[in-house]
This record gives structure tokens, C-alpha cells and sequence, in this order.
């Protein structure tokens, strides 16, 4: 299991260094258009015009590996916690059904220091992994893995046996692959549908760390992690945890704090809450969460005007709730920031065909309400009228003068 723990030590790792099998269909093709940063702009999927893979890929994403850190298929908070402590067998040689659905077991083979002795979520554990197939092969041996409980940083079966552990206790834990690596396995050792057997030591836990009290550096390797671990889920097509790991690399980007920053590194914040921004957008247009899309990509814009990905998610957005007049003009600053990129050019025209198509259909919706039955029936009403006939102004006119000729009359005859 080569991604269970931590990053590399400097907090930072890049996903070009990385190999993840991108398999999903909507980052199947990518734009020959590059950014500045060398990053691939757009990934389309040319079989279907309306699907939202077509939108830019996420920030800092390469045909790499999974970060080492954290596997898991499922939302936090989709299966039932835990069993409480007073339910937990204390005899060594009893199996412990943690959700009750029989896909994930802990058996204790070393007993603890006692049940008020788990860890809590939120705190930072320290545990000896080993992890093994059903057929006995060894996948993994780490020594020493440190993740936060409870933040989606592994797998998920690991996240919630660890909650059930004693300080000092070894569990054996039994997984279906649904908690583990799910449908995608884990190439080249973990088979997809893969069940897990793994050996847990609890060695040590402690609260996080204050985020007031995080020095830039920290900071910065703090959101960098919980970023990237979004960036595996979303690679995965797991968009919820995607969604949660980018908010949390969020709240430790914009948590208030007692330290003071350099410039270098307060850019440096601004670069990572702006990636993470764009990325949580991708993840929650594939939920179809729309408004929430908008709010990220503003967000962005407000920080960087000119940020292409941005624009063109957000004109992509709006496109897809009918908001043309809207759209348009994103994809035209987008454009000009960029003119020679394709993917832009073909949404914007079929942007303008779609909207030049809406705007036919309201002026004709607009011609039935109000009754007017177009230019097409003008020419059988002229002919309708008869050529004798006479206006009405002309009427009028006349019947004034003679009006005026008799009254004048009256006057010439009192007076004589």
C-alpha cells in the first residue's frame, strides 16, 4: 500500500512526480494548449458536447501516482460510526463487527491501555501498517504512519478501526475493498475489488496542531496535502471526499493567524486557496452542484480577474442553466487571454449558435402573446381593406369645417 501515509517530507509533493492511471472518461483527452505554469488547460470528452468533463483539469495534476498518503472510496459520513467503546469485546480472540454489515471486522490481538485511551477525530495519529491480500502477499509495511483521524487522509477502512484502537493495542482488521481501493485497485500491487487484511499498531496520538499558531511554511504544507489528496479522490471519481479534502485545504488556507507571513509566503498561501478553489469547482460541477460551482469560480476571479480556468468554468456553468448573455462574454475574455486555444473557440461558437437560437424562439414565444401574427399575414390585411374607403382623420377634419361653416353663419346673421 504504497499510499498510506504522509507526503514527502517537505509537505509539497508535485503530481507530476506521481502516477495515477486516469481512467475515467472525462480526463481522457487533453488539449494540446498549455498554460504558462505547464499544466494541461482542457480535457474533452468528444462524444458528448453537454458533458461537463469538458471542463479545464484540475490544478497541478499529472499522469502520476496517487500522493503517499490515503486511499478510500466512500463519503464521510455515508456508513454508520463506529460501535461505541462500551460494546467492544474485551477477549482477544473475538471479532468486533465495526459497521455492522460485516465488510469491516477488528479483532484485537494485543490489548491496549484501555478504552479511554482512543484517539478522537480531528487528533493526530501515529500507527504500524501492515496490509496484506486475501492470498497472504504483503502490500505494504510501514513502520510509522501519521495521518489526522477522521480527515478522509487514508483509506477508509483504516480511518475507522483507528478510532477503535487502544493506545499500544494490535488489531487485525478485515476489509472489503469497498473501504480500501475500491473498483480502481491499486496498480501495480492491489487488484481492483480487492479485500484488505491489515495489522494496526496504535503508537501515538495527539491533538493537531493549532492553524493560528502555524508558521508559512506549515501552512502552506498543510493545505498542499490536504489538496492533493483531493486531487487523488477526484482522480478516482470519489467527488465528495474530492469535495471535503479541498475544503479543508480551504479552512487551513484562510484560518486566522498570530504569526506574521513574508510576502513570498502570503503569494504562495494566495496560489494554493486559488488552485484549491478551481478544483473544489470541477468536483462540484461533477455533482451537478451548480451554484456552489459559481460561488468557487467567483471567488477565484475576485482574486485573479484574468484566471482562464475560472473563466472558462464559470462561462461553462452558466451555459449549462440556459445563461447565455452571461456566458459569452467569460469565454471572450478567456479567449482573447488565450486566442489560440481550440477548446475555447468551439464552446464559444456553439455558445453564440445556441444563443442565437434561444433569442428565435423568445422573439416568437413574444409574437404569440402578444397576438401579433407576424410580417408574413401584413399583406392579406392591406388587401382586406376596401379602396374606397376613406380615413378616419379625413372624417373628422370635415365635420370640423362644416361644424365651423355653420357656426360662422350664425354669428354673420346675429350681427346683421
Amino acid at each position: 500500500m504504497a499510499s498510506g501515509g504522509e507526503g514527502p517530507a517537505d509537505g509539497s509533493p508535485d503530481w507530476a512526480d506521481t502516477s495515477i492511471d486516469l481512467s475515467s472518461p472525462g480526463l481522457a483527452k487533453a488539449s494540446a494548449s498549455m498554460l504558462d505554469s505547464g499544466e494541461d488547460f482542457e480535457v474533452l470528452d468528444e462524444d458528448d458536447d453537454d458533458d461537463l468533463s469538458e471542463l479545464p483539469p484540475l490544478e497541478d495534476i499529472g499522469m502520476g501516482r496517487a500522493p503517499p498518503a490515503r486511499d478510500d472510496t466512500q463519503a464521510p459520513g455515508s456508513e454508520q460510526a463506529p460501535e461505541e467503546a462500551s460494546d467492544v469485546p474485551r477477549a482477544a480472540e473475538e471479532w468486533l463487527d465495526v459497521l455492522g454489515s460485516g465488510l469491516l471486522k477488528k479483532k484485537t490481538l494485543v490489548p491496549g491501555q484501555g478504552v479511554e485511551s482512543r484517539p478522537r477525530r480531528g487528533q493526530d495519529v501515529t500507527v504500524r501498517l501492515k496490509a496484506m491480500l486475501e492470498d497472504g502477499s504483503m502490500v505494504e509495511d510501514n513502520p510509522s504512519l501519521s495521518f489526522t483521524l477522521g480527515d478522509c487522509d487514508v483509506m477508509q477502512a483504516l480511518d475507522l478501526s483507528v478510532q477503535l484502537l487502544e493506545m499500544g493495542e494490535t488489531a487485525l482488521i478485515t476489509s472489503d475493498a469497498k473501504y480500501c481501493y475500491g473498483p480502481q485497485g491499486r496498480s501495480p500491487d492491489i487488484p481492483p475489488h480487492a479485500a484488505l487484511t491489515l495489522e494496526v499498531q496504535l503508537l501515538a496520538a495527539q491533538d493537531a496542531p493549532d492553524l493560528e499558531l502555524l508558521r508559512g511554511g506549515e501552512k502552506i504544507q498543510l493545505a498542499n496535502r490536504k489538496r492533493e489528496r483531493g486531487n487523488f479522490y477526484y482522480q478516482r471519481a470519489d467527488y465528495v471526499l474530492a469535495v471535503n479534502s479541498y475544503d479543508l485545504a480551504l479552512k487551513t488556507v484562510g484560518s486566522s493567524s498570530k504569526v506574521d507571513f513574508s510576502p513570498e509566503e502570503e503569494a504562495e498561501l494566495l496560489e494554493v486557496k486559488v488552485k484549491c478553489l478551481n478544483n473544489l469547482a470541477a468536483s462540484q460541477l461533477k455533482l451537478d452542484h451548480y451554484e456552489a460551482a459559481l460561488r468557487s469560480c467567483t471567488l477565484v476571479l475576485e482574486h485573479q480577474p484574468e484566471n482562464i480556468k475560472a473563466l472558462f468554468r464559470k462561462g461553462k456553468v452558466l451555459a449549462q442553466q440556459g445563461e447565455y448573455s452571461e456566458a459569452i462574454p467569460l469565454l471572450k475574455a478567456a479567449l482573447k487571454l488565450e486566442p489560440s486555444n481550440k477548446t475555447i473557440h468551439a464552446e464559444l461558437s456553439k455558445l453564440v449558435k445556441k444563443h442565437a437560437e434561444q433569442k428565435d424562439v423568445e422573439t416568437a414565444m413574444y409574437r404569440k402573446m402578444l397576438g401579433n401574427p407576424g410580417t408574413s399575414s401584413a399583406p392579406a390585411t392591406c388587401k382586406a381593406k376596401s379602396p374606397r374607403s376613406i380615413p378616419w382623420k379625413w372624417l373628422f377634419g370635415a365635420t370640423a369645417v362644416a361644424l365651423g361653416g355653420v357656426a360662422l353663419s350664425v354669428v354673420i346673421a346675429a350681427r346683421n
